[in-house]
């Protein structure tokens, strides 16, 4: 569970956000001045801070200097009133991670919440290379194949350097943790890693979310607001699904990689930055070039570095490593135990032909162990979960009841628990919710919605079932 700390001088404000944060699932801690803040940050440190400008004593904008000395890693949101926001922007422009205007939307400060809380995972949350297959303190990049081999010397090489990086691979190869093992190894790593999606992010929307906008850019710009770009200066940005960007997007990132600066939407101040680029893509962007969909100038500044991810099938000899971890680590994340798995079924995941990759075998071995009846997962189980007949994604009602009849009728032969009808329950819910989460691309809102219950209610059963879900980068502005 996510704590969250609210830094404000207005009791009745605390007290209510406090109410609300609870309900949404997260630990609230609150302080009434930023030097209390402060000693609560240095006696335990939150995930998040959600810091006021104007305080009693020492200021927002110094409460967050001195709050930026103790973690630079640390996100932090700021609440400002109209007359407060070219402090809040100043703050922006050193790290924080948002702010939002007072009044707030719930909404949308929930979904800045959200947010913040994913950029702290990927900052603090660190990537193992070569990880052992019982290791599941950590996120990890699993194999000791050959081209396995040659990305952890690749990781190793360029981490140190500011060099950009194209990282290439089918989806579900794992580029997203090949760049968190990049930034986490580099020379910034204790400066902000920030992940913009190109292709969730509408192409209107996505270059004031990279680059900010002068008040008055267009419709409904009251205010200026800094670009993601201009945050993360001195650290990392991870622009993922790049071969999607738009053309017009693509010239000023070129110009940034070209002149180390950018220009607001709307604005004609050149504004100096020094960020690192790491990109991804599963795009064929020669194919793109030759189109014009890609600019070939944009295509060799990118791949000063390129890291090329193998797909599943080419990766000889990891299949029982990424299993044995797999599995090791879904039983952690849904409080079960860990089976083990027979060497049938390790033979059975080794002849398929994994299209989905990494991201493929992970969510089979979930399927596997929440239908596993305790003993070592069996080539059945693994079969049923990669033809996908079990109860996730059965094509008919009639199929699907079939299914869950053989299932509960295992469950009541074989030999039973005290706790049989709430186990069962508990796997049953476990994947509904699941699920829910994967189709609402981790929104809660809408997962709550779909499943019929409060958020408050989703919250804790997420809780309880141990669920980790990835979210994907949403509208900035839409209201979930």
């Amino acid at each position: 569970m996510s704590t969250i700390l609210i830094i404000d001088d207005d009791d009745q404000l605390r007290a209510s956000f406090e109410k609300l944060l609870k309900e949404e699932g997260y630990r609230v801690e609150t302080a009434p001045s930023g030097e209390t803040g402060l000693k609560r940050i240095e006696a335990l440190p939150p995930d998040l801070v959600i810091l006021d400008m104007r305080l009693p004593g020492i200021n927002g904008l110094e409460t967050f200097k001195r709050i930026n000395a103790l973690d630079p890693k640390l996100p932090v949101i700021i609440m400002t009133a109209f007359g407060t926001t070219e402090t809040a922007i100043e703050a922006t422009k050193m790290g924080a991670f948002d702010y939002i205007l007072k009044p707030f939307d719930i909404p949308e400060m929930l979904d800045v919440i959200r947010k913040a809380l994913d950029a702290a995972r990927f900052m603090h949350s660190p990537v193992e290379m070569n990880a052992a297959p019982d290791n599941t303190s950590r996120e990890g990049l699993v194999g000791r194949s050959k081209p396995m081999q040659d990305i952890y010397k690749a990781i190793g090489r360029v981490s140190p350097t500011n060099a950009t990086v194209l990282i290439r691979g089918e989806s579900g190869t794992g580029k997203e943790l090949v760049a968190r093992a990049i930034y986490q190894h580099s020379l910034r790593a204790d400066k902000p890693f920030l992940v913009i999606n190109c292709v969730a992010i509408p192409e209107n929307l996505l270059e004031s979310e990279l680059f900010g906008y002068e008040k008055g850019a267009f419709t409904g710009a009251n205010h200026r607001r800094v670009g993601k770009i201009e945050q993360a200066n001195r650290g990392t940005v991870f622009l993922d699904e790049i071969g999607d960007m738009p053309s017009s997007i693509q010239a000023k990132i070129l110009r940034l990689l070209q002149e180390k600066s950018i220009e607001r939407l709307g604005g004609r101040d050149t504004i100096p930055v020094d960020v690192r680029i790491i990109a991804a893509t599963n795009r064929d962007l020669e194919g793109a070039l030759s189109e014009g969909r890609f600019r070939e100038d944009l295509y060799y500044r990118l791949k000063v570095v390129t890291i090329a991810l193998p797909p599943l099938r080419e990766r000889d000899g990891d299949i029982p490593l990424l299993s044995e971890y797999f599995l090791a680590r879904a039983a952690a994340d849904f409080a079960m135990d860990n089976p083990g798995i027979s060497k049938e079924a390790i033979s059975t995941l080794s002849d398929y032909s994994w299209p989905g990759n990494v991201r493929e075998i992970k969510n089979t071995l979930q399927k596997a162990l929440i239908f596993n009846r305790g003993a070592p997962v069996g080539p059945e189980e693994i079969a049923q979960a990669i033809s996908n007949a079990d109860l996730n994604t059965a094509k008919g009602l009639e199929f699907s009841e079939k299914a869950i009849y053989r299932w509960v009728q295992e469950a009541l032969t074989t030999k039973g628990t005290e706790n049989l009808f709430e186990s069962c329950m508990d796997r049953f819910a476990a994947i509904l919710v699941g699920e829910a989460l994967n189709l609402t691309g981790g929104n809660r809102s809408r997962a709550a919605k779909l499943l019929g219950l409060s958020r408050p209610t989703l919250h804790a059963k997420i809780d309880k079932y141990g669920l980790k879900f990835e979210t994907s980068v949403s509208n900035p502005s839409s209201k979930t």
